[in-house]
């Protein structure tokens, strides 16, 4: 045992997990009146390098101040015993971090200096590195926000997230991908898209997020049928026999700086032009993708409010696909209201399942976009003549061949299951007769998260309604879906002071 009344010729304090999740960010916990913590001056927050035998990190230092350390202990975060390989009890050693050289650039940007090819790959580098605080990264995620970065700038940081990443490689065939630019409850088209794709004979390796602000991610509906957690080697089996997979793009470790950059961009609130168009960007090189289908719905709240502003950003996803090689076509859509008829992970897989089964109670708009996205698609990887891409996907649905393919993807991926089903509900009705003249699609996603999704699987809402529907007093608008009760009231007092979720107007005479 180590005694703290003695002096000490050794630096290394006993690790600890303290199971506190801090999310990605690397988190230590050190008593204030340690010897380590004396000996070399950490204060709080201090970037400090922690090595054991085998490993190394850089974490940010938060102090106690209380005995729920002792003094030869060191306390680690859920991110900084994963990322440290950590075992109770195991001796590590201390020092100060070298501070991150390239924020001299990310300042340099702040007050108007372009951002270079080689002064972005240090930057990318160093936040691959660990070498970015949070506060760091959030300076940086800052300094590109809105439509700072010019599109040479954004091409150099396309190239810089590929770099640190892994990349696949499928031989010199076609690749195909798509990408929705998001803002839209329940258009999860990804699934029925990737069996329409695969069961036409073209490679679809697809990638997918889960939630970053909305109710659900592709990954996380698709999580409630099969796995996605796919390592390389099993994502690469999966499209060698199959044609296709839909996989969680952070198990598969492609352009990995992206989900640092997208969590400190959430916490902010902020949308940047240019880092959006090298996320996805990047994210379809390093999967090995040639040609791309981008969707970007628009709609005054969807994430793209204006047509002017979906042109600007098509416009730097083709020039900055076509700077690195890949090929880029973008496809405008409705983003006015919800797609489907469910908002949550197992809600939104329910809605594919029943697209792909032809079930008369599916949601004929659903099948209309993934169709139509899935038709442009075809035409790019030259099995459908031009024009004609729409009647092949319908008729790989009609004749049972796209669900056939999505079977045999989920039972390579790990075996297809049923999705669940919440255990508390509530009808939400309306309240007066009229028309349904408009959706807020923020608002919207906001109640399906406050009744748990996308964390609790089965949590979200079912529609009963479109815009455009007559309804009667008292005709069910939609159903909210929990798994708890708690979670269900948040939901609905949330409801209570959100009243124009959803405007009726009355018929005109």
């Amino acid at each position: 045992m180590i005694n703290p009344a003695e002096p000490q010729s050794i630096n290394y304090l006993l690790l600890h997990r303290m199971g506190i999740d801090t999310h990605q960010e690397p988190v230590i916990y050190m008593r204030q009146d340690c010897y380590v913590c004396r000996s070399e001056g950490f204060d709080a927050q201090s970037r400090i390098n922690v090595s054991t035998d085998s490993h190394s990190i850089i974490a940010t230092v938060n102090m106690v101040t209380t005995d729920i350390l002792s003094h030869q202990e060191v306390g680690l975060s859920e991110s900084a015993w994963r990322l440290l390989g950590a075992s109770e009890g195991e001796k590590a050693t201390f020092s100060h971090a070298k501070p991150a050289e390239s924020m001299s650039s990310v300042r340099g940007k702040i007050y108007g200096t372009p951002f270079t090819p080689q002064n972005t790959s240090d930057i990318i580098n160093d936040i691959a590195d660990g070498s970015y605080s949070d506060i760091q990264l959030a300076s940086f995620v800052t300094s590109c926000a809105g439509s700072r970065l010019s599109t040479n700038e954004i091409i150099s940081l396309t190239q810089a997230m590929i770099a640190c990443g892994s990349k696949l490689d499928w031989g010199n065939q076609k690749v195909m991908d798509k990408h929705c630019v998001g803002g839209l409850p329940g258009n999860r088209t990804t699934p029925i898209v990737v069996a329409i794709v695969a069961a036409s004979g073209l490679i679809m390796p697809k990638t997918s997020s889960r939630a970053i602000t909305s109710p659900a991610g592709t990954a996380d509906t698709m999580e409630t049928l099969t796995p996605v957690n796919l390592s390389l080697k099993t994502m690469r089996s999966v499209v060698e026999k199959e044609g296709g997979c839909i996989a969680w793009g952070g198990s598969v470790s492609l352009s990995p700086t992206d989900d640092i950059l997208i969590r400190i961009e959430k916490a902010l609130d902020l949308d940047s032009e240019g880092q959006l168009v090298a996320s996805v960007i990047s994210k379809k090189i390093a999967a090995g993708s040639t040609d791309v289908l981008i969707d970007i719905p628009v709609g005054v709240t969807a994430k793209v409010r204006s047509l002017n502003y979906g042109r600007k950003l098509a416009k730097q996803l083709v020039k900055t696909g076509d700077a690195l090689g890949i090929t880029v076509k973008t496809l405008f859509s409705d983003g006015l209201q919800p797609i489907g008829h469910g908002i949550g992970p197992a809600l939104e897989a329910r809605d594919i399942l029943q697209v792909l089964n032809n079930h008369h109670h599916g949601p004929q708009d659903l099948r209309d976009r993934a169709t139509t996205i899935a038709g442009e698609i075809l035409e790019m990887g030259k099995v459908a003549p031009q024009g004609q891409g729409k009647r092949l996907a319908e008729h790989k649905i009609t004749t049972g061949e796209a669900w056939v393919k999505f079977q045999a993807i989920c039972e390579a991926q790990g075996g297809l299951k049923s999705p669940p089903k919440a255990a508390h509900t509530y009808c939400v009705t309306a309240g007066k007769t009229g028309i349904v003249s408009y959706i807020n699609n923020r608002v919207i996603a906001k109640l399906a998260k406050l009744a748990g999704a996308p964390a609790a699987p089965s949590a979200g809402l079912d529609f009963h309604v479109k815009l455009g529907d007559k309804v009667e007093i008292r005709t069910p608008l939609f159903t909210i879906h929990s798994e708890a009760p708690g979670e269900l009231q948040y939901a609905i007092n949330f409801l209570s002071d959100h009243p124009g979720a959803i405007c009726i107007e009355e018929e005109s005479i």
